[in-house]
């Protein structure tokens, strides 16, 4: 705590966890301006590579955006040909989404500008300080999702 009884910014985890968050963000935007992406562009594709199929509010939520938000996004992705979607549901009202060829090929490129960033990132730490990061980040994000 401060000492008015605020947070102290340069002893908040919290803060800086935030201060990292954007830098990666910015970071993976500059890599993946030049190949028309943004980062959620980025993700959903990198999501519908490994789970084919998921739904607009599956991959809104493993992009961290709105499903209005994913909605617009998939249009796009399937008007300049990156991903397909049935016309119909097959069951419910779900539209599986999968890439297409052209999807594929341009997240390649993609996954390795964000790979190089990822790598610049952790470059200061040794093998076994990465695996302490991972193992300690995802504790607090189950600690917060689990309410303790």
């Amino acid at each position: 705590m401060s000492q008015d009884g605020g947070v102290d910014l340069d002893k908040s985890l919290g803060y800086l966890l935030k201060e990292t968050s954007s830098a990666l963000r910015a970071a993976m935007e500059e890599v993946l301006r030049p190949l028309g992406m943004t980062v959620t562009h980025y993700s959903c594709l990198e999501l519908l590579a490994q789970r084919p199929g998921l739904s607009n509010s599956e991959l809104a939520r493993g992009t961290f955006v709105t499903r209005q938000s994913m909605n617009v996004l998939l249009q796009a992705l399937e008007r300049d040909g990156y991903v397909t979607r049935p016309a119909e549901a097959p069951v419910g009202k779900a539209l599986p989404t999968r890439l297409t060829p052209r999807g594929r090929r341009s997240l390649e490129k993609a996954s390795a500008a964000v790979r190089a960033v990822e790598v610049r990132m952790l470059s200061g730490l040794t093998e076994a300080e990465q695996s302490d990061a991972f193992r300690i980040l995802r504790s607090m994000a189950s600690s917060l999702r689990d309410g303790g």
